[in-house]
């Protein structure tokens, strides 16, 4: 048993491919043979496969692939075709939105408008994703659960790209598709706004980040350390407590004076994982539509203290004399 004492899985017990559990009469069937791979299984289940798309599934591939293709033949085309220059700078290239002179109209093609149009099938992608994770879990008796945490997810995605630049009128407010583009946008973003991190939903955020993480890794732990003992059968161990989680709640009941249990544990990671990008959310739809500056915005209600007056004061030039009307 001391082969389960590893960060690895020594072990692999495998059993006869699995199909599943049956599906309702009206779905479309599980497609590819199942098979077992072992680099898998040092981390899971060693089985890969049967796939179920249906047909939301394959829609929802569909028009992501049509926005991944239209993202990177633009990319493509910004370094003139050439693929050596494609492929080494590909973590800096982008599809940018429209230019603010163009509000909220639709731009030319080449000037923003493709952005437009992948961001279009991208969202169409996303959301059918949603609603084949939530069919499949009403049709396999499950919660709901994964559903609206993806939905959470989609809350932050919908806000920068969406929400917020209607809000502001213009298109040019939104994420440019692309990797470093994308992270320079959002030091940009903090820089313009004063700091995010005076923001105290981004705040928010960062403790449900950290938090979800910490929640995480302490629950895998302690169900890794009384494996031992059948802790990873977590369902049986929820509904007749054995030894493993007498072990666990014993402690955490010792080293921080309370433990959560074999089902609550899995709560407390569900709420703070989706109220992260929840908090997010908010806190970037109140930047630029009712917050202008995030650091002003914490000095007047006592979040941060004011810089100190090093510097002599500047006078705005407007109100000098002989100054143009």
């Amino acid at each position: 048993m001391a082969e389960y004492q590893n960060i690895f899985t020594r072990v692999q017990v495998r059993s006869p491919a699995y199909i599943g559990v049956p599906l309702p009469r009206q779905d479309w069937p599980r497609t590819g043979k199942p098979f077992f791979l072992r680099v898998a299984g040092f981390f899971g289940d060693a089985q890969i496969g049967p796939i179920y798309l249906g047909g939301t599934g394959l829609l929802s591939i569909f028009f992501g692939l049509i926005a991944i293709s239209i993202m990177g033949l633009n990319m493509f085309a910004s370094v003139n075709w050439n693929l050596v220059q494609f492929i080494r700078q590909l973590p800096w290239l982008a599809l940018e939105p429209p230019s603010p002179a163009y509000g909220l109209h639709l731009p030319p093609l080449n000037d923003g408008g493709w952005w437009l149009v992948s961001g279009l099938f991208l969202t169409a992608s996303i959301l059918l994703w949603w609603a084949r994770m939530y069919r499949r879990a009403r049709a396999m008796g499950l919660g709901t659960h994964v559903a609206w945490a993806f939905a959470s997810a989609i809350w932050l995605y919908l806000v920068i790209g969406f929400i917020r630049p209607v809000l502001m009128g213009s298109w040019s407010e939104a994420v440019p598709f692309g990797i470093f583009p994308h992270l320079d946008w959002v030091a940009a973003f903090s820089i313009r706004y004063g700091n995010l991190y005076y923001n105290p939903f981004h705040m928010l955020s960062i403790v449900f980040l950290y938090g979800a993480t910490l929640l995480f890794g302490m629950h895998a732990g302690t169900v890794l350390s009384v494996s031992r003992f059948g802790g990873d059968r977590e369902i049986e161990q929820i509904i007749d407590r054995g030894t493993a989680s007498e072990r666990a709640a014993l402690f955490w009941r010792w080293t921080i004076g309370f433990n959560a249990t074999m089902e609550s544990i899995h709560r407390w990671g569900w709420w703070c994982a989706v109220l992260c990008p929840l908090t997010g959310g908010i806190g970037m739809l109140l930047t630029g539509t009712v917050v202008d500056n995030w650091y002003l915005w914490g000095m007047k209600h006592g979040l941060v203290p004011a810089y100190p007056a090093v510097f002599p004061a500047v006078v705005d030039p407007a109100t000098l004399t002989g100054a143009a009307p």
